[in-house]
């Protein structure tokens, strides 16, 4: 008998290239993905637990699935399943809970389901996640997501990661590069390297993540590298420099600031200030222009007076950045930020993350539109939704004012000839050759 599956995914990049992963796995035993239409006899949701509204989003899909699809088996992976595996086996209707770090068991476990419909919650505890799970998937059919790095040894006070993803753990550098390698040999053009924690590889051994991007800037076929969310601490001078003069990894960086009041970083438990932020900032600006810089933060937190916050707001507007990634703090069960106080009103969060949302626009719409007219490599992605477009090498959208789908998995320049009033994305012309 052939099955069909229904992958549903939460949360962040590393999230998406584990259940690609997973999905290839149970694709070997005849386990295939449903197509539109179609009643799957499996669902795996893999699910994230970053904040409480994570948490509430995962039951509210988990119990949809299973109250539509009642002659599903329902199996549920990720960090919600790893933190809280009793409070998700509660749920009427699923049948496996799987830990983080047993993903790519999964279709063991659904073999020994089928022989004995026996519920299990397979979760190994937090303390003993020690082995790096592999995983390079195909996000869609341009880009591929690498997996490097896995867990963290931060424990910044507002986030339950470490916990739900364990110690700081790597692959080795021989493995993914020749995981680069079949990318390659699969006619893939474009790799983002994705963790936890990524500036961190390496941890407790001799190499670090600048060896790795070198390694992985020799392997030929691969045209572009992005590098996923990395710790300001970890973003060393040396691989700003690195990403400079190096053809295949692209002008762009995702850094997380969280909050640009020292006082707050402090409570955060952060391994930085503002000064050093700055100076990557600038750094980057320095030897790499049209870099996009993306840049997460956090607003409301316990302890974020508003004269904090006005202190954030006030340092993120003087720095030249792309765009701000904001995310409302919400409060996460056993994180040391239940200590601090004051807390801050829900009205006042929604204030302060309308403001810092504001802000972001004006950084997106200044920094795209000094590329209006301009030509930059894109690499043409396939068809979607009747669009066809990409992104530029420094990571601005473009929708092509032509539909040349025969140019799907390729870099070619491309004029901007005009910019939407959001600055969310181009339309651009294929300048001939």
């Amino acid at each position: 008998m052939t099955f069909k599956a229904l992958f549903a995914t939460f949360g962040c990049k590393l999230n998406y290239a584990e259940t690609s992963t997973v999905a290839e796995i149970m694709a070997r035993r005849g386990i295939t993905r449903i197509q539109p239409g179609e009643t799957p006899d499996i669902c795996v949701i893999n699910t994230c637990s970053v904040t409480a509204e994570a948490d509430k989003k995962c039951r509210r899909l988990i119990r949809s699935l299973a109250s539509r699809y009642a002659g599903a088996t329902i199996i549920v992976t990720g960090c919600y399943a790893q933190l809280k595996p009793m409070e998700v086996a509660s749920i009427p209707g699923v049948d496996l809970v799987v830990g983080v770090n047993s993903k790519l068991q999964i279709a063991d476990y659904l073999e020994q389901w089928l022989k004995d419909r026996t519920r299990r919650v397979e979760v190994t505890d937090t303390r003993e996640l020690t082995e790096f799970m592999p995983s390079c998937s195909r996000g869609d059919r341009t880009r591929y997501f690498l997996k490097v790095q896995d867990g963290c040894n931060y424990w910044c006070s507002y986030c339950t990661i470490p916990a739900a993803r364990g110690r700081s753990r790597s692959g080795s550098i021989g493995d993914l590069v020749e995981q680069a390698r079949e990318v390659a040999r699969n006619g893939g053009k474009e790799i983002v390297i994705t963790g936890v924690n990524i500036g961190d590889f390496g941890y407790g051994r001799d190499d670090s993540f600048i060896d790795l991007c070198e390694a992985l800037d020799t392997v030929d076929g691969i045209e572009r590298y992005r590098i996923s969310s990395i710790e300001p601490n970890l973003l060393t001078d040396e691989l700003i420099d690195f990403t400079a003069r190096s053809k295949r990894f692209m002008p762009h960086f995702h850094i997380p600031l969280q909050c640009g009041s020292d006082d707050v970083l402090k409570l955060m438990r952060r391994r930085y200030d503002t000064a050093l932020f700055r100076h990557k900032i600038e750094k980057i600006r320095s030897v790499i222009p049209d870099a996009f810089i993306g840049v997460d933060l956090i607003v409301g937190s316990r302890g974020e007076t508003e004269q904090f916050f006005q202190n954030s707001k006030k340092f993120v507007e003087s720095l030249p950045l792309s765009r701000l990634h904001v995310f409302t703090y919400s409060e996460r069960p056993g994180t040391r930020a239940l200590d601090i106080t004051p807390v801050v009103t829900p009205e006042e969060k929604h204030q302060r993350t309308a403001a810092m949302l504001d802000v972001s626009e004006k950084l997106l719409a200044s920094f795209s539109s000094r590329y209006l007219g301009t030509v930059r490599p894109v690499l043409v992605e396939h068809e979607t939704h009747g669009k066809v477009g990409g992104f530029t090498d420094n990571y601005l959208r473009v929708e092509l004012s032509e539909k040349r789908t025969d140019l799907a998995n390729t870099v070619v320049p491309v004029r901007l000839v005009s910019l939407a009033p959001d600055a969310s994305k181009f339309i651009g012309e294929i300048i001939t050759q």
